[in-house]
């Protein structure tokens, strides 16, 4: 039985993650924690094998190392780290030989998504990214959104080279990038998670989406973390290295 922590749980994807840990038989809540609760207190009190984040990209850094530093292994749906702060947490848990993952997104159409854009660009030169969230998203672009343009800039490093005469007369207003890959950010009411890569090579354009319409699409793989990361010593970006 593997003993977890959701710390963020009164969230919309903390209170989905709740449910979705107690419905595994295989995996036990042992605390549900949110705003004004002591992680580390909880981390002592309760010795969870893995904790489950998803609070805000401004607390995201100290929580998760406040969760290596009592050796319980972060799985982090929450974005907003930065290269340098993820590699202190890499460094942090290869030290331990303790497992975890951090996930922009955790549903397993997008990790196919990402995966087919790393194919397709190696056959159509230039590509752009829009992504679609809900209003009270704190951060822009997505999680999902970034590592979809560094998985494709991996597969192709000459992506976007074909040469642009243009003038932006409003500031902004061809996105931000990502390497040379636009990233166009949407936030309204009514979305979840949603996120379209358009690929354009000559006389045609491919498009992929995805689209999460509830949040209990991300759940099969945040249950999928927790498992795996009984199994890793080490920290990984990315559930699409376990997939």
């Amino acid at each position: 039985m593997i003993r977890v922590l959701v710390n963020g749980a009164k969230g919309k994807m903390g209170q989905a993650t709740v449910t979705a840990v107690q419905a595994s038989p295989d995996i036990e809540l042992v605390a549900s924690l949110d705003t004004g609760d002591s992680l580390a207190e909880a981390c002592r009190l309760y010795s969870p094998d893995a904790a489950v984040d998803f609070t805000h990209p401004s607390t995201v850094f100290a929580t998760t190392k406040t969760l290596i530093d009592h050796d319980i292994r972060p799985i982090v749906g929450t974005t907003g780290l930065s290269n340098s702060e993820l590699e202190t947490l890499q460094a942090s848990c290869k030290a331990k030989q303790l497992g975890g993952l951090i996930c922009p997104n955790f549903a397993i159409g997008a990790i196919l998504m990402m995966k087919a854009s790393q194919l397709i660009a190696q056959h159509m030169p230039d590509c752009e990214i829009i992504e679609m969230h809900h209003n009270k998203k704190a951060d822009a672009p997505s999680g999902t959104a970034i590592k979809t343009a560094e998985l494709i800039t991996a597969a192709n490093p000459l992506i976007n080279q074909t040469p642009l005469d243009e003038k932006e007369r409003i500031e902004g207003s061809r996105g931000g990038k990502c390497g040379t890959i636009p990233i166009h950010s949407v936030r309204l009411p009514g979305y979840v998670a949603h996120q379209e890569v358009i690929f354009g090579g000559i006389g045609q354009t491919l498009r992929i989406r995805h689209d999460s319409i509830d949040r209990t699409s991300f759940m099969p793989g945040v249950i999928l973390a927790i498992k795996k990361s009984m199994e890793l010593d080490h920290l990984i970006y990315g559930l699409e290295t376990v997939i």
